[in-house]
Order: C-alpha cells, then sequence, then structure tokens
C-alpha cells in the first residue's frame, strides 16, 4: 500500500487548520523553520506543502513578509432545499458559475434511471464550474429531460443559474431527492479544470431533483476539490 507523501501530509494538517478556524484569512503561517521543526522535516519538504496551498489558492507568499491565509474552505450545504448561490452567499463569499459547454444527446442508462426516461430518450446537458471568490471548487454537470424541458440550454446560457433557467421553464419549485457521495483521486482533466495537481483528493457527488409532484427534473453530477469545500448535511 502506497503511503501519503510527507509533504501532502503537512498540507492536508495545515489545510485542517484553516477550515477549523485557527487560521484565518488574513493570518500568517508559521514559519518554514518553524513548521520544519514541528513536523521533523527538511524545510524544503515544507516548501512544497506550501506551494501546494498556493496552488489551491488557500495562502499566498509576501515576499520578505511570509506565508498568509488567502481564504479558508468554502462551507456547501447538502440537503432537499440547496440553492447554490444562496449558499456561497452565506458562507460569505462571491458565488459565479462558468459555462464549459451546453449540448445536447442521448441519456446512458444512469442517465435515464435518474430521470425515469425511457432508454434512448433526449437530453439536454449543462457543464460548468461553481466559483467562489472566482476560486474553482467544484466540477459540474446537469443533466435535463429535453422532452419536458426543450428550451432549458437557452435559459441557462441566459442565466447561468438552474434555479432560474427552470422556473424560466414553468418548474417553480424542485427539491433534492436523493444525495450520494464518493472520495476519489482527481483525474488529469478535473485538476485542470480545479487548479488542482492530478491525483488530488475530490468529492464526488450525484444529486437527483424533483418538482413538487416529485417527478425528476435535474440529475446532477459534481466533482467538489478536496481542500476548498466542507460539505455539510442540512435536513431543511
Amino acid at each position: 500500500m502506497s503511503k501519503t507523501p510527507v509533504w501532502k501530509s503537512i498540507a492536508l494538517s495545515l489545510t485542517s487548520d484553516i477550515a477549523e478556524g485557527r487560521y484565518k484569512t488574513g493570518d500568517q503561517l508559521p514559519t518554514e523553520a518553524q513548521l520544519a521543526s514541528q513536523h521533523g522535516v527538511n524545510r524544503h519538504t515544507v516548501r512544497r506543502a506550501l506551494s501546494d496551498l498556493s496552488e489551491q489558492g488557500l495562502v499566498h507568499s509576501r515576499r520578505g513578509a511570509g506565508v498568509f491565509v488567502t481564504a479558508r474552505p468554502t462551507d456547501y450545504p447538502i440537503g432537499k432545499r440547496v440553492r447554490y448561490h444562496q449558499s456561497i452567499s452565506a458562507s460569505g463569499k462571491i458565488p459565479g458559475k462558468k459555462i464549459l459547454t451546453l449540448t445536447t444527446r442521448t441519456a446512458d442508462n444512469a442517465e435515464a434511471e435518474a430521470l425515469q426516461l425511457e432508454p434512448g430518450a433526449t437530453i439536454h446537458v449543462y457543464d460548468g464550474l461553481s466559483l467562489a471568490d472566482g476560486q474553482p471548487i467544484g466540477l459540474f454537470q446537469s443533466v435535463f429531460p429535453a422532452d419536458r424541458l426543450p428550451n432549458i440550454l437557452v435559459a441557462l446560457s441566459e442565466t447561468q443559474s438552474v434555479t432560474k433557467a427552470l422556473q424560466v421553464c414553468g418548474v417553480r419549485d424542485y427539491t433534492r431527492v436523493s444525495t450520494r457521495l464518493t472520495a476519489r483521486a482527481a483525474t488529469a482533466t478535473q485538476a485542470l479544470h480545479l487548479r488542482l495537481t492530478e491525483g488530488a483528493p475530490v468529492l464526488f457527488s450525484t444529486g437527483i431533483n424533483a418538482d413538487t409532484n416529485g417527478v425528476p427534473v435535474e440529475f446532477g453530477r459534481t466533482v467538489f476539490a478536496g481542500d476548498r469545500v466542507t460539505l455539510t448535511l442540512n435536513e431543511d
């Protein structure tokens, strides 16, 4: 069994310290010498860990001054009535979305089952990035039944909001009916979009949203940057 590199263990420890509020935005981290002494390693190992945090956007270095916390991981609730923009705003950050592709294709077996469609049914697909303060925190794909929501892609291109686009298409409200989370390692493509190193820890989420009649309107897959997001259970 392969072991976690020492530098990665230090990076994860510092990320946990930032997430739990031991170091707040703007705080200076201990010096390389102090961290090296604390963890019993050389400064090169510490420097590699700090470089990883910098690549993730969690810290930044000031020449001659030290390393400072840029941001803490974003709290993101998982529950029945979660709305992305509201959730990110509530965490004190500016929400954003970036459209990668808007396409129409045939549903695969998992998509057809999730949306209660016949095999081979047509679906509309929205691939994009979720942002918090301009930093990518999630790479997502939202799938919609094309027959029921024929104009969803146009609405998404205009609003970049699933909630608003569904409202435009006549779905006034919806709730999450299922969520599944698994831990994975980032692929090369996922790492590129999320500004991570290949193999970095990510959380893979799948979920189904349904309208007030219980009819599925969206099947979503999201890869969250593991070090940038703290997922919390919200039962409301």
